[in-house]
């Protein structure tokens, strides 16, 4: 008979990886505040006390969700941005925008939005953190345009900060309205006349 001792509360390896993306669905689903204890620990198939020796707190668990889908968020931004007009980048940016807020494969919308948009005095540290991911992604598309500007690549009159947050605004409005259930048509309809209101090119 083994003398070995059972290993008791030993945590049972798991992927970090795939757990943050399963807890940043339900953060999307039902915001900070509305994601209990429960529907985390479920959707992730750990226990609380996993829970909390991995990632600390509810709060550090979402700070970890948040930053992983922001990373993926602000890859698919500057790749939009890379392209070689304004006029294009901008395109690029609203249409994978809009097809990112209705793809089928997690909840509509956005998770900077719908995480926390308002939250309660005791949670304001999860909008300052949402609204610092959305700041980030402004600035990188100001960034461009900004260089747009310089070479000649936007009408005269057009000022690049303006217009950048133009654009993130149509943007986050896509993302309430495809939360709400307006379709991948819907929103690229949208997209079509915002094209033509800034009027880029002859």
């Amino acid at each position: 008979m083994s003398t070995e001792a059972p290993a008791i509360g030993r945590p049972r390896a798991f992927d970090e990886e795939a757990i943050l993306g399963r807890a940043a669905e339900v953060f999307w689903r039902h915001g900070y505040e509305g994601a209990t204890l429960s529907a985390l620990t479920g959707a992730m198939g750990i226990n609380r006390p996993s829970l909390y020796a991995t990632f600390g707190s509810k709060e550090q668990l979402f700070q970890r969700a948040f930053a992983r889908y922001h990373e993926t968020q602000v890859a698919t931004a500057r790749a939009a941005l890379d392209q070689p007009t304004a006029y294009a980048a901008i395109e690029a940016f609203l249409r994978s925008s809009a097809d990112g807020l209705t793809a089928g494969d997690h909840p509509a919308g956005c998770l900077s939005i719908q995480g926390g948009l308002a939250c309660s005095p005791e949670n304001t540290r999860i909008s300052e953190i949402l609204a610092a991911g959305r700041a980030a992604t402004e600035s990188a598309l100001e960034e461009r345009l900004s260089r747009a500007e310089k070479e000649g690549d936007l009408p005269d009159g057009m000022d690049s900060r303006t217009l950048a947050r133009f654009v993130m605004a149509l943007s986050e409005g896509h993302a309430v309205h495809a939360a709400a259930g307006a379709s991948r048509e819907d929103l690229q309809a949208s997209v079509d006349i915002a094209l033509r209101a800034v009027a880029l090119r002859s």
